[in-house]
This record gives C-alpha cells, sequence and structure tokens, in this order.
C-alpha cells in the first residue's frame, strides 16, 4: 500500500487546496462509498449530495463549483475532475507496476531470447526462440510469448495471454488476459468437390505503441503483409479482428464487435458494441457507428454517424425507428380504410 499527502497529490494534478494539506490517503474511492484514507473526485452535479455526507479524506472537484454548504473533507481543486482522477488512477498503478521486477520460477525461456532491464516474467509464462522482450515490460503468468516476437518498452501482458510467433507489440502497450495475438486468419479456399482447402496464413500482427487491448479478444495474423493496429487505439474485450484489417489511430471499439478480413477502418473512428463489418471495404476516418450496426459497403465520408443494419446515417435511422414502432398502428389504420373502401365499392351503408 502507498501513500500519499493532499500536498503531494495536489502538486501532481496542479491543484489547490482547501483544507488540511497534511492529511494522508492510500487508496481510491467513488465518493458515496468512501471512507477515512481515500481520494473520491466529483464530476457529475447528481452526485454534489454525496459531497457534503463523504467520509472520504480528500475529494477532487471542479474549480468552478459552488459549495451550497461546509464540507468535513479536504478538497483539491481542478479545471478537470475526471482527468484529474484518472491521470492519478493510472500513476498509482504505474508506480505498483515498476516495484515489479524479475523472474518468477518455473518459467521457461529460450537460450536465444532476449531479456532488457527492469522486466518482470510470471511463472509458467514460456517466452520462445529469438522473442525480445524490452525494458521494463511486464510479462505475467502463463502468457506465451512465440518464437520472434518482440514486446516493447514497459508493455504490460496480462495472465494467460497467447502472442504467436513473428508478431510486434510495440512500446506502453496493455494487452489483457486470454486475449491471442497472431492466430490464423479464416482463410478456406473451396474445392471443387465442396470441401476447403486452409490457406496458409504467412503474415503477423503488429500492435503499435500505447495500444490497449481487452481481454479474450482475438486478432488474427495476416495472409501476407501484416493485420495493423495504429497507435493509440483502444480495443475492448470479446472483439473478432480477422487476416489483414488495419484500425487507424486513435480508434475505439467496444466489446463483441466483429471485423472482417483486409478492412480498412480510418484513424478516430468510434464503433459500438456488437457491431459487424464485411470483408474487403474502407472506412473513413472519424466514422461513429452505432451499437449493433452492419456495415457492408464502403464509408467515404469523414466523421459520418452511421446506425442500424445495413448502417446509414444516424438521424435518419432513429427517425426510420420511429415510423417502425408505429408500424401497428397504422396498419390497422389501412385495414380499416381498406374495409371502409369495400363497402363504398359495393354500395353499402357506411354509417
Amino acid at each position: 500500500m502507498m501513500e500519499f499527502s493532499i500536498q503531494q497529490i495536489a502538486a501532481l494534478i496542479g491543484g489547490k487546496i482547501e483544507g488540511d494539506g497534511n492529511k494522508i490517503v492510500s487508496s481510491f474511492s467513488k465518493i458515496e462509498e468512501a471512507e477515512k484514507g481515500n481520494l473520491a473526485f466529483l464530476a457529475n452535479p447528481k452526485y454534489e449530495e454525496f459531497l457534503y455526507t463523504t467520509n472520504a479524506s480528500a475529494v477532487i472537484i471542479s474549480e468552478d463549483l459552488t459549495l451550497k454548504q461546509a464540507v468535513d473533507t479536504a478538497l483539491i481543486r481542478v479545471k478537470d475532475p475526471y482527468a484529474s482522477f484518472a491521470f492519478l488512477m493510472q500513476y498509482y498503478q504505474q508506480i505498483a507496476a515498476e516495484k515489479m521486477v524479475g523472474i518468477q520460477e518455473p518459467v521457461y525461456i529460450d537460450k536465444s531470447a532476449k531479456i532488457g532491464e527492469n522486466v518482470f516474467i510470471g511463472a509458467f509464462a514460456f517466452i520462445g526462440e529469438n522473442a525480445i522482450i524490452e525494458d521494463g515490460a511486464k510479462i505475467y503468468p502463463q502468457v506465451y510469448i512465440g518464437k520472434n516476437v518482440c514486446i516493447g518498452k514497459k508493455s504490460v501482458i496480462n495472465p494467460g495471454a497467447k502472442i504467436y510467433h513473428d508478431c510486434i507489440i510495440g512500446n506502453e502497450v496493455i494487452i489483457h488476459a486470454g486475449t491471442i495475438i497472431g492466430s490464423d486468419g479464416f482463410g478456406f479456399a473451396p474445392q471443387a468437390d465442396g470441401s476447403y482447402q486452409k490457406v496458409p496464413q504467412m503474415g503477423n500482427v503488429v500492435i503499435e505503441d500505447n495500444v490497449e487491448i481487452g481481454a479474450n479478444t482475438c486478432i488474427d495474423r495476416a495472409t501476407m503483409g501484416s493485420t495493423i493496429i495504429r497507435k493509440g487505439t483502444k480495443l475492448d474485450n470479446l472483439l473478432q479482428i480477422a487476416h489483414n484489417v488495419e484500425i487507424g489511430e486513435d480508434s475505439v471499439i467496444a466489446a463483441q464487435t466483429g471485423i472482417s478480413g483486409s478492412t480498412k477502418i480510418g484513424k478516430r473512428a468510434m464503433i459500438g458494441g456488437q457491431v459487424g463489418i464485411v470483408g474487403h471495404i474502407t472506412i473513413a476516418e472519424g466514422v461513429k457507428v452505432g451499437a449493433k450496426s452492419g456495415i457492408n459497403s464502403n464509408v467515404t465520408e469523414k466523421n459520418k454517424s452511421l446506425n442500424g443494419t445495413p448502417a446509414f446515417d444516424h438521424l435518419s435511422s432513429l427517425k426510420s425507428l420511429s415510423i417502425f414502432r408505429k408500424l401497428p398502428a397504422l396498419s390497422k389504420k389501412v385495414e380499416e380504410l381498406e374495409a371502409l373502401l369495400k363497402k363504398l365499392a359495393t354500395g353499402k351503408n357506411i354509417d
């Protein structure tokens, strides 16, 4: 457990202290659940009531917040409480990680592998032939690192992740538990007799710097060349990214999305959960795709928002959904009008 004074915390985030800056905090908590020794934050106005009852030793708040009553806790005023709190949690985690160095036993490290300084390798990890683990990397227990794999500086490979041969992982990448990098792409050639012949997958996967990949995600190696995840991209849990896909820098993709082979996604894309994207298409930079949507053709307009299956303009899709919900009532009215027309056609009394 690490301890920091409120003065130290304020200095880290450029905050202004109101109250006792000598108090010590050792952990983080939500404002409504905080206890003595906890640091909390207030960013959403709907939680302001907890500021006046919290047991936290310190709370990070906005520099613009006007208090409705006196508080018992110390305050740290900053421009953006949420961003400051996130920075502190990351800083705390980084310090804790830096203390983890050395090689646990048992592990297998091939004699040809190159291990940098201040590296941590957990028990039952496998480091293959000619693999490179650069300075400050953390390889947690039961990780598999294949032949010729390179793990960049300060990258973190969490328990049970598997990185197949020839794949390249950049600096400060985080790969969560159970993720598989470099499994074979889904390549099978149909034969005359109706069977399928496997197409060898000879490429690799390249993960650039500052990428984070959630748990149990699968990123397939390229048939030839590379499947590429560009720098700064954040991928959620349970994604399927097929062979030769390229995802542009600083994109975010939510859980259970599937991207078919050879599709290229531009930088700063935002893709919701359970989206399906067909193969061999291009999606422009800045495109936003709503959850459960299906993309089946090129998206050439930058920063376009899409929704639905097949996906089309977001606002139009919402209008269409509104109309769809009214279809039962509209159908009933149509039936009533048809009955009325039949009566008129036969000359019956319509009273």
